[in-house]
């Protein structure tokens, strides 16, 4: 709490600074301010009202119809393929935020207090972590922050699943200290040691393919849309069969691409979808199971917490929490929906963190 009021006091006095420089640059330099208000007002007049006015109009017809209810998915993969490019991630972004944030105001859900925003701006804090998809996000955030007047908070998408994660365990004190954390999801397969969800150390990983990916493509293999993972859990459960996958593990590092090579074998010689689909989950339950005991060697007695949509299956969670001492796995929304999390981490810097889980 401290170091949220430090924090706090030196955004106020830097705050005040810029303020005090502002103001002073008006006094000294009157004709170039003035001049710098008028191609502002000129460029929002000739360029931005003209070209934000057609978004607005239809987003505006669709509340009011009651259209917005069917185009509350904010992206659309198309059928057979294996996610989206960046760009079209992008478009799609840009499109249909403007009609979600009238679909919350219609619903009566921007009335609320509301004191910070938060906002995801890369999926990791490491050098290289970049996609253009997250500036959509990020400019949407910066705009609404701006008309309120209020903070705007960055984080990562990583932290975002992590935090979520630590909340919905309901013990509080996992943010004040230590923890082994997995995030699984389909751009990551990271086994990381985590203080809270703010200081994130990368102790293992998977060298080719992540879990997601090798889940999304045996679905997409058995003509499910994208993302799969709800559909080859479905499927996994159907299957009352024992499984025994290879699984490829050194320390606390991993290779996954031969789960692809091995699932595909077996389609190809007909086994069940069913079948197929519970050696993939088990597959990456063992890996996980081997991952964590290798990092617990190392860190003796530390929490275990999975995160990420990967860990929303009922099948590995059953499987890992058997076998790993302190594993800790939450309900589905907390494991994939990192929007939770960054609102949470939102909220504890304003020092206005719920402490109970939802």
């Amino acid at each position: 709490m401290s170091r949220l009021l430090c924090r706090q006091r030196v955004r106020e006095v830097l705050l005040g600074a810029a303020l005090l420089c502002a103001t002073l640059a008006l006094l000294l330099y009157p004709s170039d301010a003035i001049q710098a208000a008028k191609d502002g007002l000129l460029l929002c007049y000739n360029v931005i009202i003209p070209s934000l006015f057609p978004f607005f109009v239809l987003s505006s017809l669709v509340v009011e119809l009651g259209l917005a209810g069917y185009l509350g998915r904010l992206l659309e993969v198309p059928e057979g393929a294996l996610g989206l490019r960046q760009s079209d991630a992008l478009f799609q972004h840009v499109k249909r935020l403007p009609l979600l944030i009238h679909r919350l105001r219609a619903e009566g859900k921007l009335d609320a207090p509301i004191s910070a925003v938060g906002a995801s701006v890369k999926p990791r804090w490491v050098e290289g972590s970049y996609m253009p998809c997250f500036l959509a996000g990020v400019n949407a955030a910066a705009a609404f922050a701006l008309g309120k007047g209020i903070p705007l908070i960055h984080t990562s998408h990583q932290q975002g699943h992590i935090a979520a994660a630590l909340f919905a365990t309901g013990e509080r004190e996992l943010f004040e200290q230590e923890n082994l954390v997995f995030h699984v999801s389909g751009g990551t397969t990271d086994l990381l040691l985590c203080q809270g969800a703010e200081r994130i150390t990368p102790l293992g990983t998977s060298q080719d393919l992540y879990a997601g990916q090798a889940v999304d493509r045996l679905g997409v293999k058995l003509g499910y849309p994208f993302p799969a993972g709800v559909y080859v859990s479905e499927q996994a459960a159907q299957c009352t069969e024992k499984v025994h996958p290879k699984v490829s593990v050194k320390g606390v590092n991993c290779s996954l691409s031969g789960l692809e090579n091995q699932y595909t074998k077996l389609l190809a010689e007909g086994k069940d979808p069913a079948y197929v689909c519970k050696y993939c989950l088990i597959c990456v339950a063992e890996t996980l199971t081997r991952m964590a005991r290798a990092a617990l060697e190392n860190h003796p007695g530390l929490p275990v917490v999975f995160a990420g949509g990967v860990m929303s299956s009922d099948l590995i969670r059953t499987y890992v929490s058997a076998r790993v001492p302190g594993a800790r796995f939450v309900p589905g929304k907390f494991a994939s929906d990192n929007a939770i999390g960054v609102s949470i981490l939102a909220a504890r810097e304003q020092g206005a963190w719920q402490t109970t889980s939802m």
